[in-house]
């Protein structure tokens, strides 16, 4: 089994060892860092996504595949710098005004980070503005509202309507998601994508930012 190989197969199983010990042989061996993100990590992740949405895979088995990711992508991380490997994206996330949940918000962040992108993870209770700011200033591309609780689902348009103010619509996106929520509200507000789930959310990033 190759080094790839036995790093993907370590992220569906969730073995953070195995994925540590595989992806240091392959550097030492003279693989490519970026290779071994876009050839074994992402596609590990794709897979992990499909499994969680076709009810193979559950809350548990995502987040220690992930776990095992991230043990990779640490000792990935110098050597992805080093040659100037940019993420395929900015997203800020976070769980709007009011609200304190952040399972769901935690999960989406897994999956955008999964598939290649930087994640900017504001938390919970985060104000419009605080969204609208940082995505600025940061350079993100899209911004990801979550909400578990209906009385605080006005504040995913009052962050649409900030984005609208500071002169940034359509250069920076917005995608909604949460058990409340749905498609309808998403185009009533004005907002550029709703997720469904996890994976789909890491998909919805993809077709905003174009690829």
């Amino acid at each position: 089994m190759s080094h790839n190989e036995t790093i993907y197969e370590g992220i569906l199983e969730g073995d953070m060892r195995a994925v540590a010990t595989a992806t240091t042989e392959a550097l030492a061996a003279g693989a490519a860092a970026g290779d071994i993100l876009n050839e074994a990590m992402i596609p590990a992740m794709a897979e992990v996504g499909r499994l969680f949405e076709i009810n193979e895979y559950y809350v548990p088995e995502l987040l220690i595949a992930a776990r095992a990711m991230k043990a990779g992508l640490e000792i990935l991380k110098p050597q992805l710098v080093a040659t100037g490997i940019e993420p395929k994206g900015k997203v800020v996330v976070g769980t709007v005004k009011g609200d304190l949940h952040d399972i769901g918000k935690n999960l989406v962040a897994i999956m955008v980070e999964g598939a290649g992108y930087e994640v900017i993870d504001l938390g919970v209770d985060v104000a419009p503005e605080a969204y609208v700011n940082t995505a600025i200033s940061q350079g993100a591309q899209v911004i990801g509202l979550s909400a578990l609780l209906t009385t605080t689902m006005p504040s995913m348009k009052a962050t649409v309507e900030a984005l609208k103010e500071s002169g940034m619509q359509g250069q920076i996106k917005i995608m909604i998601g949460g058990a409340p929520v749905t498609q309808k509200y998403a185009d009533e507000i004005g907002a550029d994508g709703y997720a469904r789930d996890a994976a789909g959310a890491a998909r919805l990033v993809a077709q905003l930012i174009g690829g």
